[in-house]
């Protein structure tokens, strides 16, 4: 399994795939652009916790585009 983004990487802005709390169990993805980054820690074990500019929230799992 890849690493995950740390908070340090994720920039507002950036295009990012998250998985959602209600999709934790098949894992599926939502691609998004980073509105807000929710988590103040550095790492976090399931992703760093984020809003996209349409208000869904999730934890990233990669980065798509970096800026």
């Amino acid at each position: 399994m890849a690493t995950l983004p740390k908070r340090i990487d994720i920039k507002i802005g950036m295009q990012v795939q998250i998985v959602e709390k209600h999709n934790q169990r098949t894992g599926a993805l939502t691609t998004g652009i980073v509105a807000r980054i929710l988590t103040s820690s550095a790492t976090h074990p399931h992703g760093i916790k984020v809003m996209l500019s349409d208000g869904k929230v999730g934890r990233v799992q990669s980065i798509v585009n970096p800026v």
